[in-house]
């Protein structure tokens, strides 16, 4: 007879329920968060598994990739779909949930999630803590200007360079000013310097990858967008097609219809946010200020007159990603088209 596991995993214990095909429960158990002591629960069970289910997540990532090198068939749910699923249950426990995904596996109800390798999660955590300095830094600046203000001291528009002289020019004479802005000024400095060493070892990275460059190589596309559609995609043999690529990252517009009812909204925003943004950014870039004219480019101003510039970058952002997919998989440069050659 088969059976199904599923997992719901906790950052110290994780419950686990086991159901044959019938969707009898066999086994239920408290297991540490760990893939030894998850291979050696399911090993002394002795029970033919035909799959093992866990909910999408940061910690699921490494404790399937556990599973799949003991040899156990894992696979990730899509965080969505089984939230959907188990919103009928009155009392949630971590108990129930674990018995929500065992039953999802077993009628085959969920969606199978992509574990990025090793390198691609390298790569996208060096890009979050690089985007969260970027962050913090912005907040210290804008804090700074919101402090003076109340003083009435204008910092106005000034570069990154000599942001820290404009500063201490307008504090200079007030002591109170001059304690607060020198600290915050001091944070800044270190927030810049770490950022930098992190925007370094992004450009390193990209100059060392001929995916990355040859992405490079379509108007509007610089390296940070080119090293975050390639770790985000990972593998590009996972998308039937390249119209799934805009899907997947939420820039399909989402409907709603139901009996007379049928509303059109916004774009779905499900998905990576930060690939969505980066494609986005090079959709305007190309738009704006992209001076050769492509293929691409001339379909996107054509939709503009249509529809309006913010839905032409939408659209051009959704139509970038299947073009980069299939550079990708074709391992080919981007095509400007023969008005553009001519």
């Amino acid at each position: 007879m088969e059976h199904y596991a599923g997992i719901d995993v906790s950052l110290e214990l994780s419950s686990v329920c086991v159901v044959d095909s019938s969707g009898r429960i066999i086994r239920e158990a408290k297991v540490p968060s760990e893939p030894e002591a998850l291979v050696g629960f399911f090993g002394q069970l002795g029970l033919p598994l035909v799959r093992i289910g866990l909910e999408a997540g940061p910690l699921s990532q490494w404790l399937h990739a556990g599973l799949t090198a003991a040899g156990f068939e894992a696979v990730l749910l899509e965080t969505r779909h089984v939230k959907a699923a188990l919103s009928a249950m009155i009392v949630k426990t971590d108990r129930k949930d674990a018995r929500g995904i065992a039953q999802l596996l077993r009628m085959g109800w969920f969606r199978p999630v992509h574990r990025k390798s090793p390198d691609a999660q390298e790569v996208r955590a060096l890009l979050v803590g690089r985007k969260l300095l970027q962050a913090k830094l912005r907040d210290v600046e804008l804090s700074i200007r919101g402090i003076l203000r109340g003083f009435g001291l204008k910092v106005g528009e000034v570069s990154k360079g000599r942001f820290a002289a404009r500063i201490n020019k307008l504090v200079a004479g007030h002591e109170m000013l001059e304690t607060v802005a020198g600290a915050m000024l001091q944070a800044r400095e270190g927030l810049q310097s770490e950022f930098m060493r992190l925007h370094r070892r992004m450009l390193a990275i990209v100059r060392g990858d001929a995916v990355c460059r040859r992405l490079m190589t379509a108007p509007g596309v610089g390296a940070l967008v080119a090293v975050t559609f390639k770790t985000a995609v990972d593998d590009p043999e996972r998308f039937r097609t390249a119209k799934a690529v805009g899907a997947h990252f939420g820039l399909t517009p989402k409907r709603y219809q139901s009996g007379e009812t049928d509303v059109s909204g916004g774009i779905s925003k499900v998905g990576d946010a930060m690939v969505r943004t980066a494609l986005y950014e090079a959709a305007n870039a190309m738009l704006t200020r992209a001076v050769r004219v492509s293929t691409l480019k001339r379909w996107a101003l054509e939709v503009a007159k249509r529809r309006g510039t913010k839905r032409a970058k939408v659209a051009l952002a959704r139509k970038l990603a299947g073009v980069l997919h299939r550079m990708r998989a074709n391992g080919t440069d981007f095509r400007w088209g023969k008005e553009a050659a001519a």
